[in-house]
């Protein structure tokens, strides 16, 4: 590797280090008030390959990592729509751990968005195993278009090679568990919704997009069973669900439009992960 290879990399690294350490401690959880036995909200912390615009961006509290994307206010104001809707007793905010972590194995809901430059060590991948094996769920994000589904299923073969994604039928119990739904909705960032007046994101902004805005405007739920049949994992695919979450008070209308059902489908796949 020559020197302006090396110089290049090293600069990187320390972006991508600074950028994931200024969020390094922003698990908002009131600890005062904490309670074990109450559903915590876990959202995973991860490592992104490439660099501005994949790695990372450019959001609201400045440089943002991929794991971080909609946090730390979807998850804020989910668990309080959970203290108010439903009958599951939640802490307020989020827990950041590493698939690594130990302490991940206390808790049965974890969250991950944008895993579109996601990059799994092996030590993840067999602690996420674990974490599944265990009798964990997992939901993940926000993450749009055939190449950055392919960068997220590549590194779940690494978890469990045998395991196969499926199209969630819509008479699926997870559809109607608190809320009947006929289908996953589809959300996009609110800034894209202001500007172009869609429900999906524009295609530039992700993952060399083989079909271009009409293959962002198809939305997929999409399950993952274990070698017993349990439903282990969802993925919210070319949707941005928990951005339904975070902006649920900035916009009449785009509350209406999508936080609504935003809100239904969170509750629907918790109680489900919660009950089975």
């Amino acid at each position: 590797m020559n020197t302006y290879k090396r110089v290049v990399l090293a600069c990187f690294g320390m972006v991508l280090m600074l950028v994931n350490t200024a969020f390094a401690q922003e698990s908002d959880l009131d600890w005062k008030s904490y309670d074990p036995d109450k559903l915590t909200f876990v959202r995973i912390v991860y490592d992104s390959i490439g660099g501005n615009g994949e790695a990372y961006y450019r959001g609201d509290l400045g440089w943002t990592p991929r794991w971080a994307t909609d946090h730390p206010v979807g998850a804020r104001n989910l668990t309080f729509r959970l203290n108010q809707l439903t009958t599951i007793q939640a802490n307020q905010g989020t827990l950041l751990l590493r698939l690594t972590d130990e302490r991940l194995l206390q808790h049965p809901f974890i969250f991950m968005s944008d895993p579109g430059w996601q990059e799994l060590s092996k030590a993840e991948q067999i602690a996420l195993k674990k974490y599944l094996d265990n009798g964990g769920f997992l939901w993940v994000d926000d993450f749009w278009g055939d190449a950055e589904w392919d960068n997220w299923e590549n590194n779940m073969r690494g978890v469990a090679p045998n395991w196969r994604w499926f199209d969630i039928p819509k008479d699926h119990p997870i559809m109607s568990t608190v809320y009947p739904l006929k289908k996953c909705p589809q959300v996009t960032a609110i800034q894209f919704y202001r500007r172009n007046g869609v429900s999906y994101d524009p295609a530039w902004i992700h993952k060399r997009p083989n079909g271009g805005d009409a293959d962002m405007a198809q939305v997929h739920f999409r399950g993952l069973c274990d070698d017993r049949g349990r439903l282990v994992a969802v993925a919210t695919h070319n949707t941005d669900i928990a951005d339904g979450w975070e902006r649920e008070g900035e916009d009449e209308e785009f509350f209406q439009r999508f936080s609504v059902d935003a809100y239904a489908l969170a509750i629907n796949i918790l109680s489900y992960a919660m009950t089975h």
